[in-house]
Parts: C-alpha cells; sequence; structure tokens
C-alpha cells in the first residue's frame, strides 16, 4: 500500500468515526430563522412577551460534564454587541430548554442552572429589542458543551466573566441565528 492510500484510509477511518459520532447541533421548534413579538424584549421602547424561545441539542461530544447558552447581537449599536442571555451550570443530562426557560421566576431551567445577568442589568433572559430603524439584527444563539460541571460563578456574574470562563472550558459549541428588526 502506497502512502496516498495509506493516508486516504486513515482520513477515511476518521471521517466515518466522525459521523458515526454524529455533530454537535443546536435547534429550535419555534424560531424560524426569525424572532416574533413572542421572544422580543418588553421594555426599551419594545412591546413583546420576553418568551425565551425553546432549544434543544444533539450529540454533545464525550466528557460534557454541563452546557450554557447565551444568546448574543454583534449588531447592537455600543461598540461591543448587546448580551440577551447567559445560563450556565445545565446539568450534562439536559438536551433542552423549554420557552420561556429564560424567565427564572417560573422556575423552567433545569434544577441547578443559573441566569446571570444581561446587558439590560436583568437576570434571566432578556429578548430582542434593536433601535427602531436600525435595520435587521442577527442573535447568536449557542449551546456550549463543557469540560466542568460548574462553571464557579453566580447569578451576578457579568457576560465578560461568563464569556471568559466559558472560553476556558468549552469542548464543542453549536448555534443558531434568529434575526429581528423593528
Amino acid at each position: 500500500m502506497n502512502r496516498s492510500h495509506l493516508l486516504l484510509g486513515l482520513f477515511m477511518a476518521f471521517a466515518s468515526m466522525l459521523v458515526g459520532q454524529g455533530t454537535f447541533t443546536l435547534s429550535s421548534k419555534n424560531l424560524g430563522g426569525n424572532a416574533t413579538k413572542m421572544e422580543e424584549f418588553n421594555g426599551f421602547g419594545c412591546t413583546g412577551q420576553n418568551q425565551s424561545p425553546q432549544l434543544s441539542w444533539t450529540n454533545a461530544p464525550e466528557g460534557t460534564k454541563s452546557f450554557a447558552v447565551t444568546m448574543y447581537d454583534p449588531d447592537a449599536p455600543t461598540g461591543s454587541g448587546w448580551w440577551h442571555w447567559l445560563v450556565f451550570d445545565i446539568p450534562s443530562d439536559a438536551k433542552e430548554l423549554g420557552a420561556n426557560a429564560g424567565n427564572p421566576e417560573l422556575g423552567l431551567a433545569p434544577p441547578g442552572a443559573i441566569q446571570s445577568v444581561t446587558n439590560y442589568g436583568a437576570k434571566g433572559y432578556g429578548g430582542p429589542c434593536p433601535p427602531e430603524g436600525h435595520g435587521l439584527h442577527q442573535y447568536i444563539i449557542t449551546v456550549y458543551a463543557l469540560k466542568t460541571d460548574k462553571l464557579g460563578l453566580d447569578e451576578h456574574a457579568n457576560p465578560a466573566t461568563v464569556g471568559y470562563y466559558l472560553w476556558s472550558n468549552t469542548l464543542a459549541k453549536a448555534s443558531v441565528v434568529a434575526y429581528y428588526e423593528r
């Protein structure tokens, strides 16, 4: 067997291993590519229902000890974007956040999950609310498979601190993007 056949064989073995394992994937039953008044924030001039979308994920990598979910708007006119949702310490056996799990008062998030402060200054989900006439904003919702069961942060952690801890503990991540404008 020559070297090119050996390399091709190794590549095919690796590729079949990846296909068999599946790709870490995030999906939503109620986001069809666009946010709606259901997800829109209620405040800052917006009049939505501020309900977080249903999210589910599959094929987490081996070694996943917990999950985290974030929602970020890179198009916000702030110079640093806008963090709409940060939830972490989601147990490794969880595969979903149900609709409106971003409201901490309802207790719909998995036990032990922590929802920290967004750029609205409140804990839990804060939906899209782009400035009127600013154009289409993208809302990147990401699930992180983490190599630790706890980040060691609490509900008062700011988005930059949560992001730093996510960055240093991520095994894999998957995202969906929703768009919204007013």
